[in-house]
């Protein structure tokens, strides 16, 4: 059981993001609506929703990537895999980028530029901390 620890400032901040990602995955599974409110949208009576409407069906759709995203990040922490951590900066910069985008363009209430920025500081943050773990080199001479 000692292997599976946080063993590093980047191991939490993947940490950190898995269960939020996994906790508000798993809110969209239970209660989509929730998690539309949290975000902005308007939402809908369930009864009130026209046919061929499936927002509710994507919010579920959406969530159980976030659950499962979670639960790739936390075991990733546990494990170390900081190769993996520092495959998902860019990702999430782009994510970040999309997000805000979509926000900004009036796609989205300007509310879902909080995804934007939560994605855009978690890559930052874990950036920052992989740069700082990183193996030190000393020149000769």
């Amino acid at each position: 059981m000692e292997k599976y620890r946080v063993r590093s400032a980047s191991g939490w901040t993947m940490l950190v993001f898995g269960v939020l990602a996994f906790l508000l995955g798993l809110l969209g599974l239970i209660r989509p609506e929730l998690v539309l409110s949290i975000l902005g949208f308007s939402v809908l009576d369930r009864t009130a929703r026209a046919a061929g409407d499936y927002t509710l069906v994507f919010m579920i759709a959406a969530s159980m990537a976030s659950f499962n995203m979670g639960v790739y990040y936390i075991l990733a922490a546990f494990t170390d895999l900081k190769q993996f951590f520092l495959w998902t900066v860019p990702f999430r910069i782009v994510t970040f980028t999309v997000f805000t985008i979509t926000a900004l363009t009036g796609l989205a209430p300007m509310r879902f530029i909080l995804v934007g920025a939560w994605e855009g500081l978690g890559a930052v943050i874990t950036g920052l901390a992989l740069y700082f773990e990183r193996p030190r080199t000393r020149r000769a001479g």
